[in-house]
């Protein structure tokens, strides 16, 4: 039999009679199952497996003895109410009220049907007993249910106190009233009385709380009250102030708890100390601080060392490009220095034999004027090779202490000629400026020429500006650090373009059409300057105009007024000149003028041949030598000389000053091309010097010694 069957089944105890068969066959045709018991104990022993209702027979219970049945139905779960049908005999009733009463308080859920009953009225009292058992066994099932529900309940709060009490961070449960339900050890060590901060009197000053953008939290703002209302809160940081301790960090969120209604009923509320994480976050915003301190301090160094390493690329480039110039410049000197050597001794052939022919051809208009202009183009070569000389840095200068604003003022007269009229010049001379170390007549050649390259730049008028100052010297002049005396020469002509001032200073480059200009202009003041010891600067802007700057050496002695040279002795009498140079045309020409002035001339090609003429014996009263000689120098000829004559006088004859510094301070020099005159001048001022008397021979023909002391070879 199932389950189903045994709980709705009707126990019948009805011994006596047919009242049990006829039951069961009512029950079974209805589809009630019916089980027949056949006394009492068996009734009691078919109720253990189960039974919906007990169908009774009076006259089975009236003198039975009903404990065990009693004790059973009294043992029912509460749930369990047992329905019970009795079934009596027909009476008067009354004196059968005291049994009932005894049954229903033995059996409890008792229903008396009278015999005979009509088989209608039984079922129709079974079935009522079965849907009344049948509502027991759902309450059964619903409180079997409750009670698993509830241990269910029960294990679950039991796991939530165990993670709650172990939890690391505060956990407080509360009842909408802000009472706490469950709270684990970390929120007792705030709260030790339970009482949240919004409770207490003192909670907004030992809770200070704040808001995303920093400001103070007021009570009603905090997380309790917040979560009590229904928000849901997180992350409010809170600073808690212990009495007697260090101030503690923390972050305070809050959910609301609702019913099944969603009315909140309470809330909880969970607080995370964060003192290490501030501590930490402190720590690290230091760091980070000072990470971004050195990052910045080192950009500022890898910046300044970028900015160095870009500086002396710069100065590098600088310094390459103006080795290339140097390189190169040096090399058209040394070109151009030694063309206007070869130039010199040209011109000083050409020099010597007209003065010389002169003196020998009659007075004659026409052939004056022939010479005049021979002596006139021979001069301006001689111009021309002095500026190829400066431009090479071999002119023979003679620096010395040179007032600048005295200088420009003595030219002003000769600048406005030159430039004519449509010119305006300005003088602009500050007289407290130090006096400048150069050579006067090349710094006014030099000025000179700057003002007719300004004059030619400004072909419809301008402005010439002339300018003497001391400043500091620029640094990209190549000059050490310093205040230095110059002078600068500014126009406001057409100007140069980048190309153009690139090669401005180039011999022979020139922009002027053909025959207005040599092209060594710019060339010899730039090398008048760097010769000089100073710096030469070329600044133009196309349209605007053009600046020359002169940078000087500052004199260490005042500047002196002019002096006026010496004129040549008027009476100088005869003597005897060693001349010594390896260019047989140069020679002819100096030996010939001596001659013509009344000196008797010894003549040698090298300076071998002039020391064996003097080992000879030879009375000598002037050695005049040339400096650049193949096998031995001039230099060295007279320094081999005096040692066999020591107070024999030296005059040093040269085209260029490149010699040896220190070597030749006391030799004095006669600069190529020279003049009769100019050689007049430098053998008179010698030979007055010396004290000899030693005895002349008198000239052949003029010209010449006889064999015995004539011109060696």
């Amino acid at each position: 039999m199932n389950e189903v069957a045994s709980t709705e089944r009707a126990l019948i105890l009805a011994p006596h009679g047919r009242d049990a068969t006829v039951a069961c066959a009512l029950l079974g045709e209805v589809g009630i199952a019916a089980h027949a018991c056949a006394d009492l104990p068996a009734l009691c022993t078919a109720l253990e497996e189960g039974a919906g209702l007990l169908i009774l027979a009076e006259e089975a219970v009236r003198t039975a003895d009903l404990q065990g049945l009693a004790a059973w139905i009294g043992a029912q779960p509460p749930w369990s109410d047992l329905p019970v049908i009795l079934l009596t005999l027909r009476g008067d009733g009354a004196e059968r009220t005291p049994e009932a009463a005894r049954l229903t308080e033995l059996l409890g859920n008792v229903t008396f049907v009278e015999r005979p009953f009509h088989p209608t009225t039984l079922v129709s009292v079974v079935r009522t007993c079965l849907r009344g058992r049948r509502r027991q066994y759902e309450a059964r099932a619903r409180l079997v249910e409750r009670e698993r529900l509830l241990a269910d309940l029960a294990d679950e709060r039991a796991r939530f106190e165990t993670l709650v009490e172990h939890l690391p961070v505060a956990v407080n449960l509360m009842d909408r009233n802000g009472q706490t339900i469950l709270s684990n050890p970390a929120f007792r060590r705030f709260f030790p009385d339970s009482v949240i901060p919004s409770r207490r009197p003192d909670g907004e000053a030992s809770w200070i709380g704040y808001d995303e953008q920093g400001r103070r939290l007021p009570r009603d703002q905090y997380v309790a009250v917040r979560a009590l209302r229904g928000e849901t809160v997180s992350g409010i940081e809170f600073i808690y102030r212990p009495e007697g301790d260090q101030p503690v960090w923390t972050r305070v969120s809050g959910v609301p708890v609702r019913d099944t209604t969603g009315k909140v009923v309470g809330a909880l509320a969970v607080i995370v100390d964060i003192s290490d994480q501030k501590a930490a976050q402190e720590a690290l915003q230091r760091l980070t601080e000072t990470l971004e301190f050195k990052v910045q301090e080192r950009t500022r160094e890898l910046a300044a060392t970028l900015d160095q390493l870009r500086d002396e690329i710069r100065d590098r480039e600088r310094a390459e490009e103006q080795l290339r110039q140097t390189q190169k410049l040096e090399t058209l000197g040394q070109l151009t220095g030694g063309v206007a050597h070869d130039f010199n001794n040209l011109l000083m052939a050409v020099l010597g034999n007209l003065e010389l022919l002169r003196k020998r051809l009659p007075a004659d208009p026409t052939t004056e004027r022939l010479f005049d202009g021979a002596m006139q183009g021979a001069r301006r070569g001689a111009t021309l090779t002095q500026r190829l000389l400066a431009f090479a840095r071999r002119q023979d200068l003679q620096p010395q202490a040179v007032d600048l604003a005295g200088l420009l003022d003595g030219m002003k007269t000769l600048l406005e000629r030159s430039v004519g009229p449509r010119i305006v010049i300005r003088i602009d001379a500050r007289h407290a400026t130090a006096p400048a170390l150069i050579d006067p007549n090349q710094l006014e050649l030099a000025i000179l020429n700057l003002a007719v390259n300004a004059r030619d730049s400004m072909p419809d008028g301008g402005t010439l500006t002339v300018t003497v100052d001391e400043a500091p010297v620029p640094v990209a002049s190549g000059l050490p650090p310093g205040s230095y005396p110059y002078v600068s020469v500014r126009d406001t002509g057409t100007g140069m373009d980048e190309a153009t001032l690139a090669r401005a200073i180039e011999p022979f480059f020139s922009t002027k059409g053909i025959g207005k200009g040599t092209g060594l202009g710019l060339s010899m003041v730039h090398g008048l300057a760097v010769q000089s010891g100073g710096a030469f600067r070329l600044s133009s802007v196309p349209g605007q105009g053009t600046l020359v700057e002169l940078w000087l050496p500052k004199a260490t002695t005042p500047a002196q007024a002019a002096e006026l040279p010496p004129a040549p002795a008027a009476d100088v009498s005869p003597a005897v000149v060693l001349v010594v140079d390896d260019d047989a045309l140069i020679a002819m020409s100096t030996v010939d003028m001596l001659a013509d002035l009344g000196h008797t001339v010894l003549e040698a090609g090298s300076g071998v041949e002039a020391l064996e003429l003097l080992r000879s014996g030879q009375a000598v009263d002037l050695l005049l030598t040339d400096y650049a000689m193949p096998g031995m120098t001039g230099v060295e000829l007279a320094q081999a000389a005096r040692a066999m004559v020591p107070d024999l006088p030296v005059l040093l004859a040269t085209g260029y000053a490149d010699l040896p510094e220190g070597v030749v301070a006391d030799l004095p020099r006669l600069a190529k091309p020279y003049t009769q005159h100019q050689l007049a001048v430098a053998t008179a001022k010698l030979l007055a010097k010396t004290s000899r008397t030693s005895a002349h021979a008198k000239p052949s023909g003029g010209l010449h010694l006889e064999p015995q002391t004539g011109i060696h070879r």
